[in-house]
């Protein structure tokens, strides 16, 4: 499905990501971790086109992809979510569903400014296909609510059916677990199953919640000061020396 071929990305004299290669196949749920400044989140913006990497390739489905802009890269199939929520504060649960269907709409400026037929069918499959993702998640009967109003637990949620709106065959996670409680990070874990087998979906997690990882990742990578120090199964991972000291410490 996608692969970083000795991906590197530098700020000046600091190099946040050094020679990244991984590599996912379709349908896999794969973990990317690693402690606070390891480089994770630097990785997802080179994948989605927020940073041009310094050095390497990017190739999802066969197409490099090195450098494309966001807009082209959410075209050809991926979609993330953010560590920190970025909902669209004013518009409503459904409105911030729409916003990301109209990627696929497919209607010129001249037929949508002047609402014609073509137009206003397009747009009513749009709510239709919005409001059964919203139905899959169990957001439907809120969506008319202001999107902030929502529980925590619940815009996180919401964010993933924005990110699902854009019809993504890779869909990268940032952080899904982060200040949800116990419970909640629970049922995130049967949720993030259910929506990589219900929209065919391959699924690239990055997490701190090591139950949320550990519990539904086939493979995982580990990052230290941007550069990949382990890669395995979640057992694998566990138990790696390299991995423990880098959580951890040593004495």
């Amino acid at each position: 499905m996608i692969r970083t071929e000795n991906v590197s990305m530098r700020f000046g004299g600091l190099t946040a990501v050094s020679d990244l290669n991984i590599s996912i196949e379709k349908n896999e749920i794969v973990g990317l971790i690693g402690p606070n400044g390891a480089g994770k989140t630097t990785a997802f913006n080179t994948i989605t086109g927020v940073y041009k990497p310094s050095e390497g390739r990017i190739v999802f489905k066969g197409q490099d992809v090195t450098g494309a802009k966001p807009h082209k890269i959410t075209e050809l199939g991926i979609a993330r979510t953010f560590q920190n929520i970025r909902l669209w504060k004013d518009m409503d649960v459904l409105d911030n569903v729409l916003v990301a269907c109209h990627l696929r709409m497919g209607v010129g400026v001249f037929a949508s400014t002047l609402h014609l037929p073509a137009y206003r069918a397009k747009e009513r499959r749009s709510r239709e296909f919005a409001m059964s993702l919203l139905e899959s998640v169990g957001l439907a009967d809120q969506a008319h609510e202001a999107s902030t109003s929502l529980p925590y637990g619940k815009q996180r949620r919401l964010e993933i059916v924005r990110a699902l709106a854009t019809e993504p065959s890779l869909l990268l996670l940032d952080e899904p677990a982060a200040g949800m409680n116990p419970q909640e990070s629970l049922e995130l874990m049967d949720f993030i199953v259910k929506i990589r087998d219900q929209y065919d979906l391959t699924i690239l997690l990055i997490e701190h919640h090591m139950q949320v990882v550990m519990g539904v990742c086939t493979r995982m990578y580990v990052l230290d000061y941007g550069v990949t120090i382990a890669h395995g199964s979640p057992d694998e991972i566990r138990r790696d020396p390299k991995v423990i000291e880098a959580y951890l410490g040593v004495d």
